[in-house]
C-alpha cells in the first residue's frame, strides 16, 4: 500500500476535450476546416489549448487544454465551428496530472 503523502483536494488544472463526430458529418468537417484551424490556433497562442490530436479512425479530434474554469473551457469550445454541422459534441474530462514528461508541463 502506498503511504506517501496524503491527496490534496482535487481542482482541475487541465482539461481533455474529446470531439465526437456523427456518422455522415465528414464531408460538412472538411468545408469547417479552415475556419476550424483558426480557432485552434488562436487558443493555442493565447496558451489555453496545449496539444490538439486526430483520432484514428476519423471519429473526433482531442484537445488538451489548461485552465481551472471549467466555465471558461465550456465557453471556448461552443466557439468550435465545427459545433454548427449539428453532427459533432464534445467530451470535457478535468484532470489533475500528476506527472509529465513534457516540457513546460509541470505538476
Amino acid at each position: 500500500m502506498w503511504t506517501g503523502r496524503p491527496r490534496a483536494p482535487f481542482t482541475a488544472r487541465m482539461f481533455l476535450l474529446l470531439l465526437h463526430y456523427d456518422d455522415g458529418v465528414h464531408g460538412e468537417l472538411d468545408a469547417l476546416i479552415p475556419e476550424h484551424y483558426e480557432y485552434v490556433d488562436r487558443h493555442m497562442k493565447a496558451g489555453t489549448f496545449l496539444l490538439t490530436a486526430r483520432r484514428d479512425p476519423r471519429v473526433g479530434g482531442v484537445i488538451l487544454a489548461d485552465g481551472t474554469d471549467r466555465e471558461r473551457i465550456e465557453a471556448i469550445t461552443a466557439e468550435d465551428p465545427f459545433l454548427r454541422t449539428g453532427g459533432v459534441r464534445y467530451e470535457i474530462i478535468a484532470i489533475e496530472p500528476t506527472r509529465s514528461a513534457l516540457a513546460g508541463i509541470t505538476v
